[in-house]
């Protein structure tokens, strides 16, 4: 199926606030709990399935084994009914959202990015959570649309790629890589996180250290 921004974003939407604002929501309160979602949205950029693996909200993991959500192997605690923002996400925990919180403050801190926590008043998937909104605000003005610019996402690219040239065995194709380097949902030469000027960059860049041969041999099949 071709990969079209604005449904994927659309349809995101929908299941995320058919996930947040359950049964248990009713008139005003299901009218305010929609009214923050579309807040958030409007902060933090659509609604996304995974994160490149060189995003801020997910970067702090272990080099060999990258993670593309938000977890305990990137120094997240206590999160519970999480949904995925491209710039931020929800966690809903039951009870005291502390532990999300001082995690996210214990982060380390960023060169081009400050990752925070704050509790959201607003009853969000359940009666009983606590939700808090983890958000990552760049330092530098993002694109229209909340696409990170060519600047920030290709130096930060590098950054986690090159050093794996020390304990590569293989080099991984392109198509095996967009996943990891472009975010989910996405497509041939794009994303909800970076448009096609810079996924173009992004891949040529990727395919020349490839083509060095630092990685090793390309991986066949």
């Amino acid at each position: 199926m071709a990969f079209r921004a604005e449904e994927d974003a659309a349809g995101g939407y929908e299941r995320v606030k058919s996930y947040l604002l359950g049964r248990h929501l009713s008139g005003p309160d299901r009218q305010r709990a929609e009214e923050a979602l579309l807040d958030i949205v409007d902060k933090c950029g659509p609604v996304v399935d995974a994160y490149p693996t060189w995003h801020p909200l997910v970067v702090n993991h272990d080099g060999r084994h990258p993670e593309t959500n938000p977890n305990e192997r990137c120094g997240y605690e206590g999160l519970d009914h999480t949904r995925h923002f491209a710039h931020g996400f929800i966690t809903c925990p039951y009870g005291n959202p502390d532990r999300v919180i001082e995690a996210v403050e214990a982060l380390p801190s960023h060169p081009c990015a400050t990752i925070t926590a704050e509790q959201v008043d607003i009853p969000f998937y359940a009666d009983g959570t606590t939700p808090v909104l983890v958000r990552c605000e760049w330092s530098q003005p993002l694109n229209p649309g909340k696409m990170v610019p060519k600047s920030l996402a290709v130096p930060l690219m590098l950054e986690q790629e090159l050093p794996c040239w020390r304990w590569a065995e293989r080099a991984e194709s392109w198509e095996t890589m967009r996943p990891y380097l472009l975010g989910v949902p996405h497509g041939a030469r794009s994303s909800l996180f970076v448009e096609q000027d810079t996924a173009i960059a992004m891949k040529n860049i990727y395919m020349a250290m490839v083509q060095s041969g630092m990685f090793g041999p390309l991986k066949m099949g």
